[in-house]
């Protein structure tokens, strides 16, 4: 038997919102969907898809799993996750290899931006 990961999905109130964030951010344009969901990318694509459900309720506390993505210049990429309506969360950390913010999109689901040196 051989298994695949093919998405992760993400609870949200306003699901064309947060979207658009992340389609923005990733460029990655809208596929097929279910009525009410967003679908970012196709089955079968090189990368999971990422799948938007709607929840009538916000989210409380951490997350437990985040997204990392992968940018080539730090404060271009804090930027960037501002101008579409996400925030920097002030938490930075500084290695070796490189350095990794913590930011949230526009309904506080944290993920990391991560310069690789």
């Amino acid at each position: 038997m051989a298994n695949r990961w093919a998405g992760v999905t993400v609870d949200c109130v306003d699901v064309e919102r947060v979207a658009g964030f992340w389609s923005a951010l990733l460029d990655r344009p809208q596929g097929p969907s279910q009525p009410g969901w967003v679908y970012l990318g196709h089955r079968g694509d090189s990368q999971p898809r990422l799948v938007f459900q709607p929840v009538s309720e916000p989210k409380h506390g951490k997350v437990r799993l985040h997204l990392d993505i992968e940018v080539d210049d730090i404060d271009q990429g804090i930027a960037q996750v501002i101008a579409l309506g996400g925030r920097f969360t002030g938490e930075r950390h500084d290695y070796d290899e490189g350095v990794v913010v913590v930011m949230t999109d526009p309904e506080e689901h944290e993920f990391c931006l991560v310069q690789i040196y």
